[in-house]
């Protein structure tokens, strides 16, 4: 295996991990929406999740940054 095709299916990793912990947060915000908690109880258990979601977003932008530059060196 190249070089490239390393980075390619490494960014590919990469970004299914992130879609999976974005799926995660979805889940999770679905869940505390639908427990029917008050606004000050929601966004407390909302609060980690945001930043799951965040890491999620950059790991999956990365991901997807190391694909395309193995596509474009490879």
């Amino acid at each position: 295996m190249r070089v490239f095709e390393g980075l390619i299916w490494g960014g590919a990793a990469l970004t299914l991990a992130g879609v999976a912990a974005l799926v995660w947060c979805i889940l999770t915000v679905a869940r505390a929406r639908k427990a029917g908690l008050d606004d000050a109880a929601l966004r407390e258990r909302m609060r980690p999740v945001l930043a799951v979601n965040m890491g999620a977003l950059a790991l999956s932008m990365i991901g997807l940054l190391l694909v395309v530059t193995g596509i474009v060196l490879g």
